[in-house]
């Protein structure tokens, strides 16, 4: 028996990522970041939120890709995860989309190589690859670091 799930689609280098839509709060548009002093590389510092402060992740710095180019369309995607919020940082947020998890192909063996294993699969729709990100991974690593 197979489920349906739902995932925000977002882009990183013209590349596309999902995430599972229960963990999005909320999709900005790009507001002032204010640095934090000794923060991990890919930290790109904290944003006042309606009165929370949320640290914001860059994902391209995270996955070692080109460096992000902001634009009228970057998007802060803030994500809740164990009562504490986190945005990360995407070139674009374009849809929300209805995948069959037994269409997302699993990535373990495809990608030995990417750091930390932060890739839970691989699903195609309508002849476009969609990379589904595994927010609990990727958010528990960046809480411990």
């Amino acid at each position: 028996m197979s489920s349906v799930n739902q995932y925000v689609v977002f882009k990183l280098n013209d590349e596309s990522y999902g995430i599972p839509i229960n963990y999005v709060e909320t999709i900005e548009k790009l507001i002032e970041i204010t640095r934090v002093p000794n923060a991990p590389y890919y930290i790109r510092g904290v944003i006042n939120l309606r009165g929370e402060v949320i640290p914001v992740v860059d994902l391209n710095k995270r996955f070692e890709l080109e460096p992000i180019n902001i634009s009228d369309e970057t998007r802060i995607i803030v994500l809740s995860f164990d009562e504490i919020n986190v945005g990360i940082l995407v070139d674009s947020c374009s849809e929300v989309v209805t995948l069959d998890s037994s269409k997302i192909d699993q990535a373990y063996d495809l990608i030995t190589s990417f750091e930390d294993d932060y890739i839970q699969g691989i699903s195609t729709l309508n002849e476009r690859m969609i990379i589904i990100v595994d927010i609990p991974k990727l958010l528990k690593s960046n809480i411990n670091e």
